[in-house]
């Protein structure tokens, strides 16, 4: 036996999880019980991987899976070149609170920042270091690390 149950038999665990994971790239993010984004995570990722080669073999294969061909495009057109030279590892778990009715603890399954956004803020850094930054603010920065610095006991 592999795999939780979740108290369901196998066609409404499937069709959980393809709505789970319909959700997930309708949204880019979701949030659902621990267990169930421990559960899905693999199915996403490999479905991220596969979208990487975009042909029409894909789409059906991904038609499989997600329901609803507008998300399946968006994730054809959009998600999985963002993720194009990384090599697996595109979403992350966070857990947040324990839900009020019966104490599941609650986790947020999200993508990971994409290259193209860690190129910006690559960009921002660069601009900083050049010394972009108004001197008023490099003096006010100073001033509290040499506060912060003789202060301390």
């Amino acid at each position: 036996m592999q795999g939780r149950q979740f108290g369901r038999d196998s066609s409404h665990r499937q069709a959980m999880f393809r709505s789970l994971i319909t959700s997930f790239f309708e949204h880019e993010r979701i949030e659902t019980t621990a267990m169930k984004a421990k559960e899905i995570r693999p199915m996403v990722e490999k479905l991220i991987t596969k979208a990487r080669t975009k042909n029409i073999n894909t789409l059906r294969d991904l038609l499989k899976t997600i329901r609803n061909k507008d998300v399946a495009f968006h994730l054809l057109d959009e998600v999985a070149p963002r993720f194009s030279t990384r090599p697996g590892g595109y979403t992350r778990i966070i857990k947040t609170r324990r839900r009020i009715g019966d104490g599941a603890e609650m986790a947020i399954l999200e993508l990971v920042e994409s290259g193209r956004s860690l190129s910006d803020k690559r960009k921002g850094e660069t601009a900083a270091s050049k010394g972009t930054k108004p001197k008023s603010e490099e003096s006010k920065t100073k001033e509290k690390e040499a506060g912060a610095h003789t202060h301390s006991h």
